[in-house]
């Protein structure tokens, strides 16, 4: 999507949707596992492998802290949230969330998004609570509601929708009665416009 939009001259805002801030490096993960990595392989700093894909390097990254908004964070590593911080990625994590609402935080992460705008949304699905989605393998307690959840899928189809779409984490071995799985279906029905009733323009 990064090269994408670089060919057409086109503006990019990438909304991530997690409960980690996928920010570590091979320096600094005490995990060790790759998914923790992505943001900071789009943002030039990881395996030449991996931040060379599309044609990008360090000095021209696939994605630049501007163009990113965080929404959901709950579990960062110390290290990580240096990097975070240092890179000026705007997050809206769960404590900004219980404090000033989910329409504020998708209000700021949608501010400045127009017609020229591809949006694309990043939707890990341990973003969610575990309580109403168990399937996946790195849950983390104290995730948005289903509501919540909701809105922000609304939100983004009121702003146009998106441009493009990922969703990970998802894992069958880890779901009860295909509860995440089906959640995660009525999630995409409601991004892409679906909704409960009929709104009046304006």
């Amino acid at each position: 999507m990064a090269r994408h939009c670089a060919a057409r001259g086109r503006k990019l805002r990438v909304l991530w949707f997690d409960a980690h801030a996928d920010f570590n490096t091979a320096a600094l993960t005490p995990s060790g596992n790759l998914h923790g990595m992505p943001v900071a392989c789009l943002m030039g700093d990881g395996p030449a492998e991996l931040v060379g894909i599309g044609g990008f390097s360090p000095e021209r990254p696939a994605l630049r802290a501007e163009q990113l908004r965080q929404i959901g964070i709950r579990s960062v590593d110390a290290g990580e949230k240096r990097l975070v911080q240092q890179a000026g990625i705007e997050v809206f994590d769960m404590r900004f969330i219980d404090e000033r609402g989910m329409r504020t935080a998708m209000d700021a992460a949608l501010l400045g998004v127009d017609e020229d705008t591809h949006l694309h949304v990043s939707l890990d699905v341990d973003f969610l609570d575990p309580d109403i989605a168990p399937g996946v393998a790195t849950t983390v307690r104290g995730g948005p509601t289903y509501r919540e959840a909701q809105l922000c899928m609304e939100m983004v189809a009121d702003a146009g929708g998106p441009a493009s779409l990922d969703i990970v984490e998802l894992n069958p071995a880890f779901d009860v009665r295909n509860r995440t799985a089906e959640l995660a279906v009525d999630l995409v029905e409601s991004l892409f416009g679906k909704s409960t009733l009929m709104r009046a323009e304006g």
